[in-house]
């Protein structure tokens, strides 16, 4: 199985936004930031579609649209959060755009198909070394920032009354965020993009008591689900998509049921 190319850029590109997803998806399940995931990666979609319009590559796209959408979401909760009923109508405005671009770049449907679902055989080897040098970055900042991101996470009371910049980080996490989607995009599609970021890390929450192991929990959680997922979908050529989420679902409702058992002894 590893001996074919596409196989080896699956697994490098799943191991490390399984690392980056396990990360994020603490800080987002922490501050319920699901819903606006879902709708970056919509937007995502719409990027990625305008990519082939102009002939850019779908990554390009997505991370040019996820990039100015997280600037304008961050910018927006400086003073006030983003309603829901808002953020439904910018989620199907950039999916009606998506589909708009896909249409007139006159892309096939295999395009729109790997876009919103994802693939395997489409990362091509510059595709898996433009993700490294993004998941670096990231992970990077993310370091840099950690110490600021637990305070203003996990204590948002605490935070806003000591911290003076907190906005700032919000903003930088939600760049950050918005980076992390668009490759992760790669392999379980724009669609089911939140399940990788939120899943993982929700299942975490039944056995992590700090916020360092609910990361460790959260990456493992995370790379059983791609590594099974690509292995899976490898030898019965069914979506990986599909294994990934049901996999990741699940992890979570074995761990409610460990939850529950654990109450009893």
């Amino acid at each position: 199985m590893l001996s074919y190319e596409f196989m080896q850029n699956a697994f490098i590109t799943a191991t490390v936004i399984s690392i980056l997803c396990g990360i994020i998806g603490v800080f987002v399940t922490a501050r319920r930031l699901s819903f606006l995931t879902h709708t970056m990666s919509e937007i995502g979609f719409s990027g990625a579609s305008f990519g082939l319009w102009v002939g850019w590559s779908p990554l390009n796209g997505m991370l040019f649209f996820t990039f100015i959408s997280s600037l304008i979401a961050g910018l927006f909760n400086r003073n006030r959060p983003l309603k829901g009923t808002v953020i439904s109508l910018i989620s199907a405005f950039f999916m009606g755009l998506g589909v708009l671009f896909l249409s007139i770049s006159k892309a096939s449907a295999s395009y729109a198909t790997n876009i919103l679902f994802g693939s395997i055989v489409g990362i091509s080897r510059h595709d898996v070394l433009q993700i490294l040098g993004i998941a670096a970055l990231v992970l990077m900042i993310l370091f840099l920032l950690y110490r600021h991101l637990k305070f203003d996470f996990f204590d948002a009371v605490g935070a806003q009354t000591s911290m003076r910049y907190n906005w700032a980080i919000n903003l930088i996490f939600l760049v950050m965020m918005a980076l992390t989607i668009s490759i992760v995009s790669q392999i379980v599609g724009s669609l089911l993009v939140f399940a990788l970021l939120t899943l993982p890390a929700a299942t975490a929450q039944f056995f992590g008591k700090s916020v360092h192991s609910l990361i460790s929990f959260s990456i493992v959680f995370a790379l059983i689900g791609t590594w099974l997922g690509l292995f899976l979908g490898y030898i019965t050529n069914l979506p990986v998509t599909f294994f990934i989420t049901t996999i990741e679902t699940i992890l979570y409702l074995l761990a409610i049921g460990y939850q529950k058992l654990a109450r009893h002894f």
